[in-house]
Parts: C-alpha cells; structure tokens; sequence
C-alpha cells in the first residue's frame, strides 16, 4: 500500500514537498454527469431557460473553477495551467448531460484535482440554472477518466469502468 502523502511522519497533515520534482506535460481529464427531466434537458438544448445559455455558463463555470483549485483545496498547489476545455455530450435516451473537462499544465505535479474540480462546478453550474425547472435533477459519476505524466504514470479508465 502507497503512503499517504499529505501525512508527515506523526500524522499531521502536510502539503507535499515538489521543490525536488522536474516540470512535465501534466494532462488529466475528468467527467461528471447530471441527470435532469426530459423537458429540463430540451429546455437547455433550445436555448429556452430564463438565466440563459446554460451550457456556456457552466463551461466558463468549470473554466473558473478549474483555475481556482488550490484555492479551494487546501494541500493542491497552484499550477501554472496551460490549457483548460469543457465538454458536454447530451444524453436524450438518459436524459442526462456529461460534461467532460480536460486539464493540461507544465509543472512538477498532476492536474487531477484541476480536472475534477471543473468538471464538478460545471455541472452545479447546470444545477443551478435549471434548478427553478427542475428538483429532481441528480449530479452523478464524478471520476477521473485519465492522467498522463509525473512519477505515478499513466491512467486510462474505460467506458464501461465510467458507469
């Protein structure tokens, strides 16, 4: 079994120390998934809902939030971000939206958190738009997809393993 990192020898918790690790590509991309009504979801597809393009909003939503993940987890650090996207992919037979969002930084640690916290607030963003519409509207499968660079290596997970 892997040590936890964020423990220090007495079991206080601790920011990890990277001064010693080499800047590399960090890619990592993260889903999260909303399940909302029928008529929720061709709400948002027609452009129709009081506050708005909703899935614009949640893209710069997660964009924001993404960017802002070591402010918002304590032992995350800043990184300097190179790329962040949103995707969605609408779901009619499920009536659900997965959003999907993608981080990309040269810096000495992963960019998983970045990638799970943009994929989280964009969905919340959709939640609160469409919240007037819709109570019964469920955030689920919030998962990392895949990483790539640092000393851990790569992680892909398949579509099946996603739920």
């Amino acid at each position: 079994m892997k040590e936890l990192t964020h423990l220090d020898s007495r079991g206080n918790v601790n920011m990890v120390d990277v001064s010693d690790k080499k800047a590399t590509i960090r890619v990592a991309e993260a889903k999260s998934e909303i399940i909302l009504t029928p008529e929720t979801l061709e709400l948002i597809e027609n452009n129709k809902t009081a506050k708005g393009n909703v899935l614009e909003t949640a893209r710069i939503t997660g964009i924001m939030g993404a960017k802002k993940t070591s402010e918002l987890i304590p032992l995350c650090h800043p990184l300097k971000i190179n790329k962040i996207s949103i995707d969605f992919k609408i779901n009619k037979d499920l009536s659900s939206i997965s959003i999907f969002c993608k981080v990309t930084a040269e810096d000495k640690t992963g960019v998983e958190m970045e990638a799970l916290t943009g994929a989280s607030l964009a969905s919340l963003a959709i939640y609160d738009m469409c919240k007037a519409y819709d109570k019964k509207m469920i955030i689920k499968n919030t998962m990392l997809i895949s990483k790539t660079g640092g000393k851990s290596g790569d992680f892909f997970q398949s579509e099946d393993e996603q739920g």
